[in-house]
């Protein structure tokens, strides 16, 4: 009989690691949940998981509702275990749910064009300013998330001829099956990579590293530092008043200026690793007819 720890043990390799903790966390969340009531998480009736939908909604916002729900749906199915998150009752508890306490999620802060040059300008001039010029470059340009921002190598910087660039992503969020992408870049960050390169003194590895205490640097960035960074950059340009940037603030940033210079959705998606068109035009949407579509 297969038992909960060998599920998701035998999950691995076939999903990503981040994926299969989400996995666990909103099964060991629904499972305490069920044992208080004494019931069984993989045999619940839907009534009994529409209650859960009712007493998360007491405390959790429907986006975390959500993901739980679809996290529980999929372990149903892949276990061949009752699948309460289909039933009626269980769709329109949620409904209501939604229509009672759902919001807009909040929107990213984007970093445009004349933003990115505010924040370069206010960088260091020492090692630590090199790299976070380069952070912020890197980021526009390929306008990907911070965990892809962050795995990106030296290896995979490519020289194409023609003064044409690209940085080879070898894994994405919309990318489960490692295919890759191909991801041009311009003559600017082609340079800052190899300065930086030499500034270090290593031509391998992960591009964006941390520092150490004296100022040598560690293996790699943390996506989480990223936050970090602009929070800090932000306050020294002055640019609180915006709103608070974050690691998506480069892809939307990135986005609206494309946009702004009339390319087409698709190609705008194309850009950004975007699958499904209402994902994209969630970013672009609440900005569109801001102030913040502003190239210098």
């Amino acid at each position: 009989m297969l038992t909960i720890e060998n599920f998701f043990s035998s999950l691995k390799g076939a999903y990503a690691p981040n994926t299969i903790r989400s996995y666990r966390s909103d099964f060991e969340h629904y499972a305490t949940w069920c044992y208080k009531y004494q019931y069984d998480p993989l045999d619940t009736h839907e009534d009994k998981f529409a209650d859960y939908i009712l007493q998360m909604g007491e405390s959790l916002t429907v986006a975390t509702i959500q993901r739980r729900v679809a996290s529980l749906s999929s372990i149903f199915n892949l276990t061949k275990s009752t699948n309460p998150t289909k039933e009626p009752v269980v769709i329109l508890t949620f409904k209501k749910l939604r229509r009672k306490f759902g919001k807009p999620q909040k929107q990213a802060t984007p970093l445009t064009y004349d933003i990115l040059t505010k924040l370069k300008n206010v960088c260091s001039d020492d090692i630590a300013g090199l790299r976070n010029k380069l952070l912020l470059q890197l980021g526009y340009e390929t306008m990907r998330r911070r965990s892809e921002i962050c795995q990106f190598k030296f290896e995979d910087l490519q020289h194409h001829g023609n003064h044409k660039h690209a940085l080879l992503l070898r894994h994405s969020k919309t990318d489960q099956y490692n295919q890759g992408k191909i991801i041009p870049i311009s003559d600017e960050l082609s340079e800052m990579i190899s300065i930086w390169s030499l500034a270090i003194d290593h031509d391998n590895g992960f591009i964006l590293r941390s520092f150490k205490r004296n100022l040598s640097t560690n293996p790699s960035l943390t996506p989480a530092s990223i936050n970090h960074i602009l929070k800090s950059l932000q306050k020294q340009a002055g640019l609180n008043q915006i709103g608070e940037l974050s690691g998506h603030s480069f892809r939307v940033g990135a986005a609206l200026d494309l946009l702004d210079k009339n390319i087409s959705l698709e190609k705008i998606m194309l850009r950004g690793g975007w699958k499904s068109e209402t994902s994209a035009m969630r970013y672009l949407q609440s900005w569109n007819d801001s102030n913040w579509l502003i190239i210098n």
